[in-house]
């Protein structure tokens, strides 16, 4: 079932550095935005039919608008490209309430945060957090340099600017990310937070397994995944519990598509096995795990996957829809 949409006013877009900009989103009535907290996205429904995630990075005691900051991709499949060329101020927008799927663990003593490019946004949302309730925090950001480096003036500015390094591939290496130096510094209770491109976040969270570090106390965001295409995929069948419908999923077919294309309606955001909107329960059948948001624990369970993805290695899956 779908949820509710909010209507949101661009109040303000601003060019931060040369290929990321920021949007500052406003109620289209001036009423104030449901609350978030430090870590949360909302999916902005852009023209087209598109559905793109994007981590909310101002304050969360703010309830008069919501910041995001995009990145354009290169690579972009239509959203960062819509977002940069098409999207306005003054324009109204479609979104969903913010939801958190990377929240900040209530019982850490010290908390860790990294960030590498785009990554800061929901990096920043949690320094902000952090630093309102006097925790124990520190803050390192990564970027190729300075100039693309997003809300560097803001992080300055901070009330905690003094607990920021910054870290720039092109400038002296004594000022480079030594992580795991960092990591093996950390002390027992601390938690670890990062986000960034898919590379510096698999050398971080392997730097960190490598020293021990147990998985409840790592936390990460990606912001896209990396699913190609597997030479050989076969066809397979996804039967519905509630029904015992049986839907076909082509070689070349998601199960999402499968699904939607037989008239069952699966929530869904990234479409990159990344934000987890598209979760499903798996009551019976063996999983292809390919996403990047279940953790291995997650996923040797075999009783969840994201469909938008992942496929089988069974003949069927039998989905709790």
């Amino acid at each position: 079932m779908s949820l509710p949409l909010l209507s949101v006013r661009v109040a303000r877009k601003s060019q931060e550095v040369p290929d990321i900009c920021a949007f500052e989103l406003v109620a289209e009535h001036g009423e104030a935005l449901p609350p978030f907290t430090a870590g949360a996205h909302i999916d902005v429904h852009l023209p087209g039919g598109l559905t793109r995630p994007y981590s909310l990075c101002n304050n969360p005691a703010e309830t008069d608008r919501y910041l995001i900051g995009v990145l354009r991709d290169p690579a972009s499949r239509g959203g960062s490209r819509a977002m940069h060329d098409d999207i306005v101020a003054g324009e109204t927008l479609q979104i969903g309430a913010p939801r958190n799927l990377f929240a900040l663990d209530a019982a850490a003593r010290r908390s860790l945060l990294l960030a590498g490019g785009i990554g800061v946004t929901p990096i920043l949302c949690m320094a902000e957090a952090l630093a309102a309730q006097g925790a124990d925090f520190e803050f390192h950001y990564c970027a190729r340099s300075r100039e693309r480096a997003a809300f560097l003036p803001r992080l300055a500015a901070a009330p905690y600017a003094d607990r920021v390094s910054l870290h720039f591939d092109d400038e002296a290496a004594a000022q480079r990310l030594d992580i795991a130096g960092l990591l093996s510094q950390a002390e027992g209770d601390t938690h670890l937070y990062v986000c960034g491109p898919r590379g510096f976040m698999d050398v971080v969270l392997a730097a960190a397994r490598a020293q021990g570090w147990p998985q409840d106390r790592l936390h990460c965001e990606f912001f896209a995944g990396d699913v190609p295409p597997v030479e050989g995929d076969t066809a397979f069948e996804v039967e519905l519990a509630s029904s015992g419908r049986v839907i076909q999923v082509a070689s070349d077919v998601s199960v999402v598509k499968a699904l939607m294309a037989a008239g069952v309606e699966v929530m869904v955001s990234c479409e990159q096995g990344v934000c987890g909107t598209c979760l499903t329960r798996v009551l019976a059948g063996e999983l292809d795990h390919r996403d990047s948001y279940l953790t291995p624990e997650e996923r040797q369970a075999n009783d969840q996957f994201l469909p938008c993805c992942s496929r089988a290695r069974s003949q069927r899956l039998v989905l709790d829809l």
